[in-house]
């Protein structure tokens, strides 16, 4: 199975999107998304480099399998 590697953060926003994320505000650096099945916010910070445990902790929030994750990263 491929692995998760950090991505900048136009990436994140884009994947998150597609999944069902929509843009709330914008907090300093940090950009707050809502999930509608989510019970907290979607923090995408805007690093030139998304570290792995934020994107898995999103990804979790929303429920997104890694599947998922990986097909959208390269559509």
């Amino acid at each position: 199975m491929k692995k998760i590697s950090p991505t900048d953060w136009k990436t994140q926003v884009r994947i998150f999107e597609k999944a069902g994320c929509t843009f709330i505000r914008q907090s300093g650096d940090h950009l707050i998304f809502h999930h509608p099945s989510a019970k907290r916010a979607v923090v995408i910070p805007r690093y030139d480099e998304v570290p792995v445990t934020i994107i898995l902790n999103n990804m979790k929030t929303i429920g997104m399998t890694r599947e998922d994750y990986l097909r959208q990263i390269h559509e």
